[in-house]
């Protein structure tokens, strides 16, 4: 598998053109939202955003920029994990669960040391994914993949509790984003 597919994936899941009055988003195609959209140079109607666009901006915005083609150097299922989080929560958060769970995953600093979580893919946290496979294998990467899957599920419920409309999205969220 490569980022293409895993762009193929997401476009697949996300579908075509969305304005569901409870999405803050608003207008959204093919998960891209009109914001993202507008941002990056895409000033037309989003009910005709072409797929190139939004295959660029995935690639972009969730992949290269927040460094996950340096983690699946590593581990390529957790960089998956990681990109697919970052297009439904952003690359920020989607970084800060993988710093967390690796903090709480390295037996009191026995294995490597605690991670600022700063939500930044750096040299300290590829470092610590490294001395994290080293010493788990590649069996380690679905004990990490469920701690990152287990704070995105977390926080879809918190963001059901905080606002109810988000309650129209929550099965969706879960069936589709974890697991």
């Amino acid at each position: 598998m490569d980022i293409a597919e895993l762009i193929d994936e997401v476009i697949a899941r996300e579908g075509g053109y969305s304005d569901h009055p409870a999405d803050r988003g608003g207008p959204t195609n093919m998960g891209i939202t009109q914001a993202v959209a507008r941002a990056n140079g895409y000033g037309g109607d989003m009910k005709t955003l072409p797929r190139d666009v939004a295959e660029a901006i995935y690639g972009r915005l969730y992949w290269q920029r927040p460094g996950y083609a340096f983690i699946a150097e590593t581990s390529w299922s957790i960089a998956a994990e990681l990109f697919d989080t970052a297009v439904n929560m952003g690359p920020a958060i989607a970084t800060g669960f993988l710093q967390r769970a690796l903090n709480a995953l390295n037996r009191n600093q026995k294995d490597y040391p605690d991670l600022r979580v700063d939500r930044v893919i750096g040299g300290r946290t590829l470092g610590a994914l490294r001395a994290f496979r080293a010493l788990r294998g590649s069996r380690g990467d679905k004990v990490l993949l469920k701690a990152i899957e287990a704070l995105q599920g977390e926080r879809y419920i918190a963001l059901a509790e905080a606002r109810p409309a988000n309650e129209a999205f929550l099965y969706g969220w879960l069936a589709n984003r974890i697991g």
